[in-house]
């Protein structure tokens, strides 16, 4: 039994199943993003955009394909592997591919809006937009995550002591 009295089955089961919810988010973004992004490539504009441009969309669908490929492992390893008991491998390996997935989802979006820039307002402002995004990103998914988790322990730690 763990600590609240649920079973370590129900325990798994339940992390697990906060898991694919939590995916469920985070996959809406990608299939919007991406199918927008693949239908770029067939636009007029995008035939007489330059060599750069036309690379860093490339890099940008790469990012955009990554996040899918990390964001939907986890939900086909679960239908692969449910019935076999292997939700403690799910979730250990999962979690790695979702917070891997998640920087390459916000890698893609930043690069998506940094291309908008570029083409809309030239150089200067794709260099803005994606020092911008890329910090923002970068702190609330990734830094503020870790300020509430060592926030956490320090006051596990406190009250230990007293």
């Amino acid at each position: 039994m763990t600590d609240e009295g649920e079973a370590r089955h129900q325990q798994l089961t339940r992390n697990v199943n906060e898991l694919l919810g939590e995916l469920r988010v985070a996959q809406a973004g990608v299939q919007i993003l991406f199918g927008f992004l693949l239908a770029v490539a067939f636009t007029s504009p995008f035939r007489e955009a330059s060599g750069f441009e036309k690379s860093l969309y490339l890099v940008t669908v790469l990012f955009t394909a990554a996040a899918t490929a990390l964001l939907t492992a986890p939900a086909a390893w679960h239908r692969v592997l449910f019935r076999e008991g292997r939700r403690t491998a799910i979730l250990r390996v999962g979690n790695r591919l979702v917070v891997a997935g998640l920087a390459c989802l916000a890698v893609a979006i930043t690069l998506t809006v940094a291309l908008i820039g570029k083409v809309v307002f030239g150089i200067a402002a794709m260099v803005a937009l994606a020092a911008v995004l890329g910090g923002l990103f970068t702190v609330l998914w990734f830094v503020v995550p870790r300020w509430l988790r060592d926030d956490r322990e320090d006051r596990e730690d406190r009250e230990d002591w007293q």
